[in-house]
């Protein structure tokens, strides 16, 4: 049970009119029926997570919701501090991320969404409301149906006054001459999708800098994430949230996650009408913390089964505060009393 925090939260920064709204279509959705703002709005939070939270509640509807976004208007805290509030956020009960595909056909795509809830609520209640928005875009898809054939193309009327055209004078025309064949131009197919995702990871963090042969051999595992819909930038965000402190093998490390986080294969063929419709329209949570999708009755918490066995062991240790100043005084004076003893 959270016990209520007495001291005084940090007051977070006053929205920049710079802030950066997020694409048509991303970013915060408000979810509905909340309880008006008061002062003690996320009182039972730690510190760190009553200043996000504080921060996030004023942003408008469709603001950016990325961790990088967030941490550059929150000084108080690094990229790493504000993902690991988010996912206390999901766990309270005021948040939920999402994924669903807009559009029709082959311009079908992936919309990335983060539903906030001032008004902390269970489990049930954010699968209900999922649920709901499942349907609410169901109901509201455009039709799939295929465009009607264009009409043949009209031909001019003819002017009766028009002259009648002179036949040009025949001419003696040489047969062509055969043409020599061209040879046929071998290209070498260039690098994959999948390839250079997982050779640019290494440029984006050091931790995961992968050789052409880890590349290689990663391959196959990356092009069947790719094959289930998801997007270059899923795939590398999905490889890069919440990595540990220090990695050792990175072509191990990468082999795993790619294994153990796979989304899953959503249908995309009707067998009744055997026409291909936009991804079923469902809705899907993504975990928090590491990004695998999933219905939401299988992210409780918004988290996926790993991330949510990692933060129950960890959620006795308290949320880190902003570093303090040292005390320079302090720390000279007890090397004073260290030497005299000497």
């Amino acid at each position: 049970m959270a016990t209520q925090h007495t001291s005084s939260a940090l007051q977070p920064p006053a929205l920049s009119p710079a802030y950066p709204m997020a694409n048509p279509g991303y970013g915060k959705r408000v979810a509905p029926a909340q309880i008006p703002r008061t002062a003690s709005d996320f009182a039972l939070l730690p510190i760190r997570e009553r200043y996000v939270a504080g921060f996030i509640d004023h942003l408008p509807e469709g603001a950016s919701m990325s961790v990088k976004q967030l941490a550059k208007q929150l000084p108080l805290y690094g990229q790493q501090a504000i993902s690991s509030a988010l996912t206390a956020l999901s766990v309270a009960g005021h948040l939920r991320r999402v994924r669903c595909p807009v559009g029709a056909g082959e311009e079908t795509r992936w919309a990335f969404r983060t539903f906030w809830s001032r008004t902390a609520r269970d489990n049930e209640w954010w699968t209900t409301f999922l649920a709901a928005e499942t349907a609410t875009a169901q109901a509201t898809s455009p039709s799939t149906a295929p465009a009607p054939p264009l009409p043949p193309p009209s031909k001019a009327p003819r002017t009766e006054q028009a002259p009648e055209p002179t036949p040009a004078p025949q001419q003696h025309t040489p047969p062509p001459r055969p043409e020599t064949p061209l040879a046929p131009s071998t290209t070498e197919p260039g690098p994959s999708p999948a390839y250079l995702a997982l050779a640019r990871l290494g440029r984006n963090d050091h931790r995961l800098a992968l050789s052409a042969d880890d590349c290689t051999a990663l391959e196959p595992q990356a092009t069947q994430w790719l094959a289930r819909g998801v997007s270059v930038d899923y795939l590398t965000s999905a490889l890069t949230a919440g990595l540990p402190a220090t990695i050792d093998s990175p072509a191990g490390f990468l082999r795993r996650r790619l294994t153990t986080k796979i989304p899953p294969r959503l249908p995309t063929e009707n067998p009744e009408s055997g026409t291909t419709t936009p991804a079923a329209r469902s809705l899907l949570v993504e975990c928090t913390e590491c990004g695998t999708p999933g219905p939401p009755e299988a992210l409780p918490d918004g988290l996926c089964r790993l991330c949510r066995e990692t933060h129950s062991k960890g959620a006795g240790d308290p949320s880190p505060a902003p570093a303090a100043a040292p005390d320079i005084k302090a720390r000279m004076a007890n090397l004073r009393n260290l030497l005299r003893s000497v």
